[in-house]
């Protein structure tokens, strides 16, 4: 169930979040992508030094997100940022183009040699404060075929946070939907908001669900919980705000804190 051929040994994989300060173009974007750089250098270097198994760039200092594609801009600076990561570090990168752009995503990905994806609407449709989400499937893995591009990896959110449905579905019938007719590679749960603890509830029923397509928890994740979340069914961890200086989100990483919890997932693994 290893996503990823890197991980086959892993039995749980580490995902540390880069999330990247304002790109040029972006509402408070400060003219210096020099600094940006150096920000998110340093956060991947303490994020390998703590032992995590993957990266995931994000375009987390845009606010307000476009809800559907991203700037040329944007894309040529995750792109340069993403390039830069990669002959920094030897580790699986991911990116998110955030709010549900999956082709800008795959775009760079394909340019700087990133291994997977995070698409927070593959397929329904999500209230959120970008307005409606819509699906984007049916363009993305037709893309992703026609780039000949199918080792990087799709990883969809459901039930995505900060959105609220337009239609209420059994989450048991929104991952089939995903996995089956969507085409994802991994599913991603999580909490109500970024940093926000996930219910093991709805990870039990994700778990199940998604039978022998691996689940990652993607919010909320912290040294304290990694146990439960393991028991109930997590496959991956994607994490980011625990793993700051003193836990707040626009603080560099903590590579003690990093250390922290990589340990304490091999413990269980």
């Amino acid at each position: 169930m290893s996503l990823l051929p890197q991980w086959s040994s892993v039995r749980v994989p580490v995902i540390g979040m880069l999330h990247l300060p304002p790109l040029p173009g972006s509402a408070r974007w400060a003219g210096d992508l020099n600094a940006v750089r150096d920000f998110v250098l340093r956060d991947a270097e303490a994020l390998c030094a703590g032992g995590v198994d993957g990266l995931m760039i994000e375009n987390f200092g845009d606010t307000p997100f476009y809800p559907g594609r991203i700037p040329a801009i944007t894309v040529a600076g995750m792109t340069a940022l993403a390039c830069e990561v990669r002959r920094a570090t030897n580790v699986p990168l991911g990116i998110n183009a955030l709010r549900n752009d999956g082709l800008s995503a795959l775009a760079v990905a394909v340019a700087s040699g990133a291994s997977f994806i995070r698409v927070n609407v593959l397929c329904g449709a999500r209230v959120t404060d970008q307005g409606l989400l819509q699906g984007i499937a049916h363009d993305l893995l037709r893309e992703r075929a026609n780039l000949k591009a199918e080792s990087i990896r799709i990883l969809a959110d459901v039930d995505v946070k900060h959105s609220a449905p337009l239609a209420v579905r059994p989450l048991e019938v929104e991952i089939s939907d995903v996995i089956q007719r969507g085409h994802a590679d991994a599913i991603i749960v999580s909490g109500a908001a970024t940093g926000s603890a996930t219910d093991t509830r709805t990870l039990d029923t994700a778990a199940r669900a998604a039978a022998q397509t691996p689940v990652f928890v993607g919010s909320g994740i912290s040294v304290e919980s990694i146990a439960e979340l393991i028991a109930h069914g997590a496959s991956g961890l994607i994490v980011g705000t625990s793993l700051k200086h003193d836990g707040r989100i626009s603080n560099p990483v903590d590579p003690a804190r990093v250390r922290a919890l990589v340990d304490a997932v091999r413990q269980i693994g």
